[in-house]
This record gives structure tokens, C-alpha cells and sequence, in this order.
């Protein structure tokens, strides 16, 4: 495959992408993407394996970074999808807000 022929692929996603986004309603946006956690997961597979391919110290380094940003991007989808489940407990589920100042939860005198 030219280097070309690769562009036009790129371009073509990038730009499939763009408009497939942009139709998503904003109610439906983080669920998407919460759920596209699986996508960040093959992503850190395929680092690791990249890097157990690494033959040079240069090689090595930019696996280990492609794998800790990797890491960090699954990361960064739990956290969200997290967060978004909070929003649609119920209030009897969520736990009773402490007062300020009281950390341990016991009545203070």
C-alpha cells in the first residue's frame, strides 16, 4: 500500500468519523463512548504485543509509552463510564451527604 493510498484511508475515517459523531445526540455521547471501552482495551493488547516485538532500546521506549498512554486512555473510559452510572441512580441509592467537616461520619458534640 503507497503512502497515498494510506492517506486517503485515514482521511476517509477521520472524515466517516466526523460526521457519524456529529450525529450522535449529546444525551447519547458519553454512553457511546463508554461503551466503546472494549475499543481502548484491543488498543493496550496491541501495544504490549508491540512491544514484545521491540528490539531496540528506541523501539522499547516508544512501546512502553504507546502502552502507558494506552493504559491510561482505559483508564480515563472507566472513569467516565463511572461517573455516568452515578447520574442515573436513584437518590435512595446514592449514599447521605456528611456535613462539612465531618469526615468519619460520627456526630461530633
Amino acid at each position: 500500500m503507497s503512502g497515498w493510498s494510506a492517506l486517503y484511508i485515514f482521511m476517509l475515517a477521520a472524515f466517516t468519523g466526523y460526521v457519524i459523531i456529529g450525529a450522535v445526540p449529546v444525551i447519547l455521547h458519553t454512553p457511546l463512548m463508554s461503551g466503546a471501552n472494549f475499543v481502548h482495551g484491543i488498543v493496550l493488547v496491541g501495544a504490549m504485543v508491540t512491544l514484545g516485538f521491540a528490539h531496540g532500546t528506541l523501539e522499547e521506549a516508544i512501546g512502553v509509552f504507546a502502552v502507558v498512554l494506552a493504559a491510561m486512555n482505559v483508564h480515563g473510559g472507566y472513569v467516565v463510564t463511572v461517573r455516568m452510572l452515578a447520574m442515573f441512580k436513584s437518590s435512595h441509592d446514592r449514599p447521605a451527604a456528611q456535613p462539612p467537616g465531618d469526615d468519619d461520619g460520627s456526630a461530633s458534640p
